[in-house]
């Protein structure tokens, strides 16, 4: 508020102040807020320039263009410019509800909008552009918006002066550049329009566009008007108007006799077709109280109306079509998916209601990919879907697709609990059938982690949950590997799991969950007396062995809790726990595993190299000092070829391990000469050579 005035008192006080500065202000700023106001969208330059077309003159001049400076100042701050975007705007939302509500302020302002665009079209510079990909707009800024916007500004409000405007347009208007900045920014995603070949669009084809009644019926009272003839898209002025929803223009079409309702376009889209994909329920209607159209003509993908209209969940149109006796309510597209497949793909309970009580419609056929109606609906968790198409004798409720998944597979495999308990109250659902990767329902909902679902499954007598994939993995195996903690306490809690299940490498559910360190389900594993816990897969490489690999110390203290557990067992090339750890450098985990009274801190793998070699070799201070530490770790014991930790350590440049490795130095007594038990390496200027 202001000086005790409303939001509304203030805005009309500021338009007075406006009126009342000089002529010419006063003209510049109320014509400048009529064009923001109801512009589409208004850049810049696109406002300035349209302020200075003269109405009906065939000349542009650039000069008669005001400056955005200069609007700003007669705008009396009601019009902001967003200098990012370039575009002008009303300074506040209110404000444009406010000039809306006082349509006395600029009388007919589409009417004036309509005739400065066609103006600025009809103009001796813009006739002569070339029409070109390559062209240069920045000498014309006001073309595109007048190409764009002109239409719908005189479908509002046609003056007789934009009719006469745009006839004239419309006598070379395949020529005119207009047309091709329309056909490039506005057509339907479907459209390509062929600018290689002849250029065709008429001002009919135009005028049916935007749906201007006035125009059309002016252009189709002509003589010789070919009103079938198609347009550099392939479509006829028929089909323009009802892919943009004019009802009032394809009823005056319509109304010929000569008119072909039935003419698709180059991708087989009638106009019929075309108000269906666009949901335009009116034009459709006119169109079907025409005996000659044919309601179930397909495009090339073989989507009748009907189908889009299911599709897109359209009830009433749906109705309209079937009323139709000429419409298969059955035909499906080229990918095999029929009216209802689509509707109940999408959810569409009202569509599928519809169709299921046609006795010519097959609820239960499949796609190309063996997807039944059911399976779709259960695949996206429609449960008033699932419920209605089983309430159908004729549903096979465990059909799969063409990759062996079955509706309940994929309800499990998404999560959706409500649908699969429903699937599995059906006495002919298999709640084990594999799809062709061997993959089980239960299988699935381990996998994603749907622990509700497991519940339910495993809640079947009948259920196998041991199960196993082509490659020997079961669901406890995948939750295990992956650390789903409660999907495998779920599992786990059946006595006929199988907790020592092995892969096709021989790996069971602790292998995987010790090697990526998930140590609640290691301790649920071990809670299972029939769990072995050291178990070799096909490498000879134990639960440990792998814990230790990757150190994880929770994982290796868990496991060395247990008495049945070997803390020396290697893998096939003698690989020790204590040596993997140890050339690892993983200082925790060779302490861990050092604390077992029963650990063979020396055990050399195949090439003879024990942990406190390895460790050297790799320059790991901390595990060597460990080692050493240790009463039974002999210092110097070399590998088969020779090499001793020190030599390894010296020739690879680790002065600090070397240092931690050289015996002390012995000076012996001045009468006696004895060599050392162990010569020292002198290393001053050594150049380490690798390995």
């Amino acid at each position: 508020m202001t000086d005790g005035l409303g939001l509304g008192g203030v805005y009309g006080a500021t338009l007075g102040r406006i009126k009342r500065q000089g002529e010419e202000k006063a003209r510049l700023g109320m014509t400048a807020l009529m064009w923001i106001s109801h512009a589409e969208r208004l850049k810049v330059d696109e406002l300035c320039h349209a302020l200075g077309v003269e109405i009906g003159s065939p000349d542009i001049d650039d000069d008669n263009a005001p400056s955005i400076g200069t609007l700003l100042s007669c705008c009396q701050g009601l019009v902001a410019v967003d200098k990012e975007a370039s575009m002008v705007r009303l300074i506040h939302f209110t404000l444009q509800e406010y000039l809306r509500a006082h349509p006395e302020f600029f009388g007919g302002a589409h009417a004036t909008m309509s005739e400065t665009c066609l103006s600025y079209l009809s103009s001796h510079h813009v006739k002569a552009l070339s029409m070109s990909p390559s062209r240069d707009l920045r000498r014309t800024p006001f073309l595109e918006y007048s190409s764009l916007y002109w239409g719908m500004h005189a479908k509002r409000d046609l003056s007789h002066i934009a009719k006469q405007l745009a006839l004239e347009l419309f006598d070379d208007y395949s020529n005119h550049i207009s047309t091709e900045i329309l056909l490039s920014k506005e057509k339907p995603e479907s459209f390509d329009p062929d600018f290689d070949e002849h250029f065709l669009f008429s001002g009919l084809h135009c005028a049916s566009f935007f749906g201007i009644v006035e125009l059309v019926t002016s252009l189709v009272e002509v003589g010789g008007c070919d009103i079938n003839q198609t347009d550099c898209t392939g479509s006829t002025p028929l089909m323009w108007a009802a892919t943009n929803g004019h009802k009032g223009v394809v009823k005056i079409l319509l109304e010929r006799d000569d008119v072909n309702p039935n003419k698709p376009n180059w991708y087989g889209e009638t106009p019929l077709w075309a108000a269906a994909f666009n949901e335009h329920e009116g034009v459709a209607r006119v169109l079907l109280k025409r005996h000659d159209v044919n309601p179930d003509e397909a495009n090339e993908d073989g989507e009748t109306p009907l189908w889009l209209a299911a599709f897109r969940g359209h009830e009433e149109l749906v109705k309209a079509l079937l009323k139709r006796g000429d419409v298969n309510p059955d035909s499906p597209n080229n990918d095999g998916e029929t009216p209802l497949w689509c509707a109940a793909s999408g959810g569409h309970e009202g569509v599928v209601k519809i169709l299921l009580r046609r006795d010519d419609v097959n609820p239960h056929s499949p796609n190309n990919d063996g997807e039944t109606p059911l399976w779709s609906a259960a695949f996206s968790g429609y449960e008033g879907l699932v419920k209605m198409l089983l309430g159908r004798d004729d549903v096979n409720p465990d059909s799969p697709n063409n990759d062996g998944e079955t509706p309940l597979w994929w309800a499990a495999k998404n999560g959706h609990e409500e649908v699969v308990k429903m699937l599995l109250g059906q006495d002919d659902v298999d709640p084990n059938k594999q799809n062709t990767n061997l993959r089980t329902p239960l299988w699935c909902a381990a996998e994603n982690r749907h622990e509700e679902v497991v519940k339910i499954l495993l809640g079947r007598d009948d259920i196998n949950p041991n199960k196993a994939s082509g490659s020997g993995e079961t669901p406890l195996w995948f939750a295990a590997k992956n650390g789903y903690e409660g999907v495998a306490k779920i599992l786990l809690g059946r006595d006929d799991v199988n907790p020592d299940r092995r892969d096709e490498r021989g790996r069971t559910p602790l292998w995987w969950a010790s090697l990526n360190g998930h140590e609640g389900v290691v301790k649920l594993l071990l809670g299972r007396d029939d769990t072995c816990p050291d178990k070799q897969d096909n490498g000879c490489r134990t639960p440990l062995w792998c814990a230790a690999l990757n150190g994880h110390e929770g994982v290796v203290k868990v496991l060395l809790g247990r008495d049945d557990v070997s803390p020396n067992r290697p893998d096939k090339y003698g690989e020790s726990p204590l040596g993997w750890a140890a050339a690892n450098g993983d200082e925790g985990v060779v302490k861990i595993l050092l604390g077992r009274g029963d650990v063979t801190p020396d055990q050399p793998n195949k090439y003879g190299r024990t942990p406190l070699w390895l460790a050297a070799a790799k320059g790991r201070e901390g595990v060597v000092k460990a080692l050493l530490e240790h009463d039974n770790v002999t210092s110097n014991k070399p590998d088969y070829d020779g090499q001793t930790p020190l030599s390894c350590a010296a020739r690879r440049g680790h002065a600090a391990v070397v240092a931690l490795l050289q015996p002390p130095v012995s000076m012996p007594p001045p009468t006696t000469s004895r060599s050392l038990k162990y010569p020292r390496v002198v290393i001053a200027g050594f150049s380490p050579t690798p390995e």
